[in-house]
């Protein structure tokens, strides 16, 4: 693959800034009081100022759809070295994330979904010519590759702040958004038409089992998500699978829950 065909856009550039800065905000603010209880640390949410607030938006949000985007980028250059070099004059290679979206149905919706109910749902996508892929295999790694690079990006933020000592602001804030790509791993991975788990099993199917996926690909992630928002019992589950990933990542569960407090501020 040519170097040349990778260019990150400035959009890209941007949303890295957004998320670096609400990261900065959370680092020097100190919107959160905290006390040592043995060898965890306490947080009192009842100091948060301003800017803390303004900071854990930023990088959620702006981290999210960072992620978004190399989710779909990672689809896209799977499927370029396999055959499919047409993702390249599709803009699917500049880390764009206007190339991935529809403004308001892949966008705007999900992003509130995620300020709503803390599940981040898929946002995005890529149009891949599956005819153009050399082999089966290649099909099912360009399905995986999304949903991979959402566990990647978990394991970095785990990682960072497990060996990294860190603000408490920032602190919970980065464990909260890696719990989210662990939530888009978990959620993505499932074999439901549509999603990525199914599209990796796709390629081994046979005719009559591809063609009711494709029938139901359409509503079948809609139907998902009404069942994981809308039955307790469905939302526990899955929030349960996710956690438990989480921590066997190393990640540190009240943390999160924690950040996900913080960025909730209105349910406080």
């Amino acid at each position: 693959m040519h170097r040349s065909a990778i260019r990150p856009s400035p959009v890209f550039l941007g949303l890295l800034a957004a998320t670096l800065a609400g990261a900065v905000l959370l680092a020097v603010d100190a919107p959160f009081d905290t006390h040592q209880l043995g060898e965890r640390t306490a947080i009192d949410f009842g100091s948060r100022s301003v800017l803390g607030t303004i900071g854990v938006i930023l990088l959620i949000l702006g981290g999210w759809a960072v992620s978004l985007t190399l989710h779909e980028f990672g689809h896209a250059v799977v499927a370029y070295r396999g055959g499919d070099r047409a993702v390249a004059a599709k803009g699917y290679l500049t880390l764009d994330i206007r190339h991935y979206t529809d403004p308001v149905f892949s966008m705007v919706i999900p992003l509130l979904l995620l300020a709503i109910g803390g599940i981040p749902l898929p946002g995005g996508a890529v149009w891949i010519n599956r005819g153009a892929l050399r082999t089966r295999g290649v099909a099912s790694a360009v399905s995986l590759a999304g949903p991979l690079s959402n566990l990647a990006i978990g394991i970095v933020l785990i990682t960072l702040v497990a060996a990294v000592p860190l603000p408490a602001g920032l602190l919970i804030g980065l464990s909260y958004l890696a719990m989210v790509q662990v939530l888009a791993f978990v959620l993505n991975i499932l074999p439901v038409p549509g999603l990525d788990g199914y599209g990796a099993l796709e390629p081994y199917l046979s005719p009559r089992a591809r063609e009711l996926g494709m029938k139901a690909r359409p509503w079948a992630p809609l139907a998902l998500f009404a069942v994981i928002i809308g039955f307790p019992y469905a939302g526990e589950a899955f929030w349960t699978l996710s956690t438990t990933v989480y921590g066997l990542l190393g990640g540190d569960v009240e943390m999160a829950g924690a950040g996900y407090s913080a960025f909730m501020f209105w349910r406080s």
